[in-house]
């Protein structure tokens, strides 16, 4: 069994500012870690690999820097790491992005085995999009499973794979043949520490490195700004209100005075609600 697990390096967005004048993010100084819902996908992959046996390979796209992201997946347990690294691939949206991952999976398949499994986070914290995981499933032509919050079975033997998929109304069961491409939804795991071994292990590897023409990329129209047709105009922080919230006091009050407070207050700020309710009503 084969399994390839899609990361993404990104900046900690929890020290991320942006320009005031160039509306940019300011990405010095900021350090970078794995798109937190990534490795959900790698604890799963992992888990999936211990209970079954196999390999999984981890691939990245992005600059040399993004070796670290790689490295540190290896010290989680991860067999193999590829980093698909290239100039052509600089400014590319979600659209060039899911293009060269599938072409990199697909060169992954004929080097190192067809993956029966492709996972990735459900979405990115610097893009919020969660659209390159389906568009490698459509590129790749394979059954996607989307926020999955479990994977209840698996039958290699009848290529047959089952999950929990969370959705608005609960929780779906589905079954699907293998391959697929699972994208997968965070708090489903704990994410394991990794081995002294595998840290260890992680230090001595070798990344895999690719760029376009060894990945096999062969139309490069498809790549980078000419092969995405989304640009970021700006970005910027939100403005701040200047009005501060209204607290209401709860000391020795009951329960139905605090509401009858609440709604006076609310209908003190938003005169048109309170009409709008009694003309429902009254309709």
């Amino acid at each position: 069994m084969h399994i390839v697990v899609c990361i993404k390096q990104v900046p900690d967005s929890a020290q991320i500012r942006v320009h005031p004048v160039t509306n940019t993010i300011m990405r010095q100084g900021v350090p970078t870690i794995i798109n937190p819902y990534d490795l959900f996908a790698l604890e799963e992959a992992l888990k999936v690999r211990d209970y079954h046996g196999g390999e999984v390979t981890v691939l990245t796209m992005g600059p040399p820097m993004a070796e670290d992201a790689l490295r540190k997946a290896l010290t989680y347990g991860a067999d193999r790491a590829v980093l698909l690294t290239d100039r052509h691939f600089a400014g590319s949206d979600t659209l060039a992005t899911s293009f060269a991952l599938s072409q990199a999976i697909a060169q992954i398949g004929k080097s190192f085995g067809t993956p029966d499994i492709v996972f990735t986070g459900k979405q990115t914290i610097d893009g919020d999009t969660a659209q390159v995981g389906p568009g490698i499933a459509k590129r790749l032509n394979l059954v996607q499973l989307t926020y999955v919050a479990k994977i209840a079975s698996i039958d290699f033997s009848a290529r047959k794979i089952t999950v929990e998929r969370r959705s608005e109304g609960g929780t779906q069961v589905l079954e699907s043949k293998l391959p697929c491409l699972i994208t997968m939804l965070e708090g489903t795991a704990a994410i394991r520490r990794g081995s002294l071994e595998d840290a260890l292990r992680a230090a001595r590897s070798e990344i895999v490195k690719w760029n376009a023409a060894e990945a096999g990329i062969e139309d490069m129209t498809k790549c980078g700004l000419r092969g995405s047709p989304t640009v970021v105009k700006r970005v910027f922080a939100p403005t701040p209100r200047a009005e501060k919230a209204a607290q209401i006091d709860t000391t020795e009050k009951t329960v139905r005075d605090v509401a009858d407070e609440l709604v006076t207050s609310i209908f003190t700020h938003q005169p048109a609600l309170e009409h709008e309710l009694s003309s429902s009503r009254s309709a």
